[in-house]
């Protein structure tokens, strides 16, 4: 059986949403944060030696990273579910978007994140300007106009079908889920209303539901 090791607030969610939309049963393995730093706990470790989640183990496999988790569980247990045929331009805009997630839109807001967090970080009075100086400065030159960029192509893709490889819904869809969510904590989903119906259609989802009540409560940080 699947057995999903599952940090609250964190992207292992996704992998709960997967394996609803798919009926595969598993079990879940649940790991807190800790509190003040809102690291994983060190009890990670023993499951993969980065100590990060998600993480799966399927009998003798134990496999890390969101979008290898999520190809591994459509192609083993998905029978032609949630990945488009292969051959079809279809099926190469799922790939890109499951590589795109992490690979491009991801790195961005968690370094948005680190910034406003920056703001908080406990320093000698009179460096606390500078320090609210360099990140309203790298904000305003650099992460808010990249998201802004970002979030304008993925809403102009969003054309042209109401999921991300097509009229289907895919794991590119699932996969896409998170940074979405971290979009709309963090920069606002305010100007791409397409990029707002594709959420809501994600939450309004059965599995997606279920996944939450099975998970426990889910939020993003925002900054």
């Amino acid at each position: 059986m699947v057995t999903v090791h599952h940090l609250n607030h964190s992207r292992s969610q996704r992998v709960l949403w997967l394996l609803e939309e798919i009926g595969v049963p598993y079990e879940i393995r649940r790991y807190q944060r800790d509190a003040r730093t809102m690291f994983a706990p060190e009890s990670l470790k023993a499951v993969h030696p980065l100590g990060k989640s998600p993480v799966i183990t399927d009998g003798g496999l134990t496999l890390a990273e969101s979008g290898a988790i999520l190809e591994y569980l459509v192609e083993r247990y998905g029978a032609g579910r949630l990945a488009p045929p292969a051959g079809t331009p279809a099926r190469e805009r799922y790939r890109y978007w499951l590589h795109y997630a992490e690979g491009s839109l991801m790195p961005l807001l968690v370094m948005k994140l680190v910034f406003a967090r920056l703001k908080t970080v406990r320093v000698p009075f009179f460096v606390k300007p500078v320090v609210k100086a360099i990140v309203a400065k790298v904000n305003k030159n650099f992460l808010d106009p990249q998201l802004h960029q970002h979030l304008t192509f993925i809403e102009g893709e969003l054309a042209r079908g109401p999921w991300f490889a097509g009229d289907e819904l895919s794991a590119a869809d699932v996969q896409m889920s998170f940074p979405v969510e971290a979009a709309s904590a963090r920069a606002g989903l305010g100007e791409f209303p397409k990029l707002r119906a594709w959420l809501d259609r994600v939450h309004a989802r059965p599995a997606y539901r279920r996944a939450l009540e099975k998970g426990g409560p889910f939020e993003v940080f925002s900054v």
